[in-house]
């Protein structure tokens, strides 16, 4: 199911249940995790942060900027889809009519606002901290300065890849973990 990516966000939901009922929290939380990256909602975030603060993880705020992010996330493809519409239909409106100068400055601007969409709206990818004392070093190597100690479960926001070691974001700024130590969920 991990390597295939194919089971539906009601099935990880039942399988974050089931996990819970048996205790095992990090599956719990992986499934859960899963369920909110193919179907963002509030209550499987809601459901997670809870989770998360019964054991003292990070990376799981429980703000209401929280859960606006969750409902941005939510409509991001089907916005974007509208947009990428508008846009390829204002391409062919405007060579079909030869548009004037102000037309084509306007729908530049068009582009420009759904550059924007795209950048900023876009969903990071999550890290699931999957081995205890997984170890969050200042560079990407054995020699670098040790920073922290994360603890399993732990979600660290995933901003960029460099050999065997993740740059994520900790705290207020960057940390590199290694690959054998996190668990992306996309």
């Amino acid at each position: 199911m991990w390597q295939k990516r194919q089971a539906s966000p009601e099935l990880l939901l039942k399988l974050a249940y089931a996990q819970q009922q048996l205790g095992h929290y990090p599956a719990t939380l992986l499934y859960l995790s899963l369920a909110y990256a193919r179907e963002p909602r509030v209550r499987t975030w809601r459901q997670l942060a809870t989770l998360a603060a019964q054991h003292r993880l990070v990376g799981y705020p429980m703000t209401w900027q929280q859960e606006v992010r969750v409902q941005a996330q939510r409509y991001y493809y089907p916005g974007l889809q509208v947009l990428l519409g508008g846009a390829v239909v204002g391409a062919i409106w405007l060579l079909w009519r030869r548009g004037p100068r102000r037309a084509w400055l306007a729908y530049a601007g068009y582009v420009g606002l759904l550059g924007a969409y795209l950048y900023f709206l876009r969903p990071n990818p999550a890290g699931l901290v999957a081995r205890s004392g997984a170890v969050l070093m200042a560079g990407p190597s054995a020699g670098a300065a040790w920073l922290s100690t994360a603890a399993v479960g732990d979600r660290l926001l995933v901003l960029g890849r460099q050999d065997i070691w993740y740059r994520v974001k900790w705290q207020q700024g960057e940390a590199f973990v290694r690959e054998a130590d996190l668990l992306v969920v996309e």
